[in-house]
């Protein structure tokens, strides 16, 4: 067995006492629930004894520890809160002690949280690709929470609540910006975004159950199906592990970002030829090897950047 099997031998073992991962992530959302935890896992495993009980220390104070613990039910306390944070910045999207500003009213702020907005902003930046510019700024500030979360985390005089509730947005981020649909959007000339493809519909037969989708959608799901558990999982982790080692340099969210957009400008969209466009095998089997390949640097830069934030 190499020495990255038995990495991922150790994740499987560790894995199998969580619960099912969450139901569809919701429109909007970078990578489902199973992407976001694919990447945690690799982090998690990459990190070495001091940054995993660094992390530990700040994620049990983060007001909705407990609830992780019993949602999930993991044998690794602090393995499981690390995962459930993962996704906890999707899960909010249907918690109604949450609020998305502009639509909703503000809910009463709970105890240990700054205030209960939902950021729904924080999650991407629109750069274009195409033919045709954004005629307004992006409404996505993805690029700049991650420095401002990294600084966050990263500062022992910053209160322990505050750090608690940056840590989880910090996990999650760096997967949003691996994901090329959370770096760019396509513009008409009229100025406006297909908002990273969420308004474009695509026609994919080769999945019987989502076989019209939108074009964000199909990239979200392409790294595993949100309920993957198990014995699939463990495949999936061994194979990604096998595949992809850790790159010799983790760059920067700027470089990550660039990168994402990079693919999208090349590889995110399909050729035009109808209305709605189809996924051929051709294109998928390209779209399946990038998004393998972006959830697992992902975890990797993950552990790097919380072992420099948290040595």
């Amino acid at each position: 067995m190499t020495a990255r099997q038995t990495m991922a031998a150790r994740v499987f073992g560790r894995l199998l006492p969580l619960s099912l991962l969450w139901a569809l992530a919701l429109p909007a959302a970078a990578w489902n629930a199973a992407g976001h935890r694919i990447s945690a896992m690799i982090a998690w495993e990459s990190m070495d004894v001091p940054t995993r009980d660094a992390v530990a220390t700040i994620l049990r104070q983060h007001p909705d520890f407990e609830q992780w613990l019993l949602r999930a039910n993991g044998a690794d306390p602090d393995l499981t809160a690390f995962l459930e944070a993962s996704t906890w910045p999707d899960d909010i999207r249907r918690d109604k002690r949450f609020y998305t500003s502009g639509s909703e009213e503000p809910t009463p702020t709970q105890p240990g949280f700054p205030d209960m907005e939902r950021r729904l902003n924080w999650h991407f930046v629109d750069r274009p690709v195409g033919r045709y510019e954004r005629l307004l700024p992006s409404p996505g500030v993805i690029d700049q929470q991650l420095v401002a979360l990294a600084r966050t985390v990263g500062d022992r005089k910053e209160k322990l609540s505050a750090r608690a509730y940056a840590l989880p947005w910090l996990i999650h981020l760096v997967g949003d910006a691996h994901q090329p649909l959370h770096a760019a959007s396509r513009y008409g000339p009229d100025g406006q975004s297909d908002q990273g493809g969420n308004k474009m519909t695509i026609s994919n037969p080769l999945h019987a159950h989502a076989s019209s989708i939108s074009l964000h959608r199909y990239w979200d799901d392409l790294p595993a199906p949100p309920w993957l558990n198990g014995s699939r999982l463990h495949s999936t982790v061994i194979a990604l592990i096998s595949r992809h080692p850790a790159p010799a340099a983790t760059g920067t969210p700027e470089q990550w970002i660039d990168e994402s957009w990079q693919i999208a400008s090349e590889h995110a969209y399909p050729p035009e030829v109808d209305a709605v466009p189809t996924i051929t095998a051709d294109f998928h089997n390209q779209a399946l090897t990038i998004a393998n390949r972006r959830v697992t640097e992902a975890g990797y830069r993950l552990a790097a950047l919380l072992r420099k934030l948290l040595r």
